[in-house]
């Protein structure tokens, strides 16, 4: 975290116990997310209950970059957060997945697919079970008869567009499997 943790008690005494588990759990936070900018946590005891005890609010603000995540939880009808150490947990639950869906969404954005390499067979010799292929960019690269996945090698030809994984063989650069693309298929 590049600020300190802030943590706030509103209408109840610091307790040095509360705040050590909440320190213990936003300490984790970072495995969740790891450019977390800061976090500012509020205790607030809400009603002062005889018979039930206080129900307790608990806000967790986690400022990340391009935004703000906010989890928040008030006591429900079955009183679960009349334990403090409830509801930290609670709401430090409910931020956690924040923060895990918050990397999902940010790693999607900016992922990137690597077109596999590609290119036209230019030579084809199937009495010596071997060919060339021709990327974009003019570099040829051999394959072998044992190469072709989901296709009949005797039945390539000059031409026909193809994919492959390529690998450096004795010989230079050599194409350890090879797939014929269909007509229809584009590639980018």
């Amino acid at each position: 975290m590049q600020l300190p943790l802030q943590i706030t008690f509103h209408n109840l005494d610091r307790s040095e116990a509360v705040e050590a588990r909440i320190r213990e759990r936003a300490e984790k936070l970072e495995q969740y997310y790891g450019r977390i900018m800061g976090c500012r946590v509020a205790v607030e005891a809400q009603h002062k209950h005889h018979r039930h005890g206080n129900h307790y609010h608990v806000r967790i603000d986690v400022t990340v970059p391009n935004g703000e995540l906010v989890a928040s939880r008030q006591p429900d009808e079955h009183h679960a957060h009349t334990d403090v150490y409830v509801a930290v947990r609670d709401a430090f639950d409910a931020i956690c997945r924040q923060l895990e869906d918050y990397g999902r969404r940010e790693r999607r954005q900016f992922k990137s697919h690597e077109v596999p390499p590609h290119g036209r067979i230019v030579e084809f010799s199937p009495d010596e079970d071997r060919g060339r292929i021709e990327t974009p960019d003019g570099k040829l690269v051999y394959f072998h008869r044992n190469s072709v996945v989901d296709a009949d090698f005797d039945k390539l030809q000059i031409g026909d567009e193809v994919r492959f994984a390529e690998e450096m063989g004795e010989l230079g650069p050599q194409a350890s499997t090879v797939h014929l693309i269909g007509k229809h298929h584009i590639v980018g």
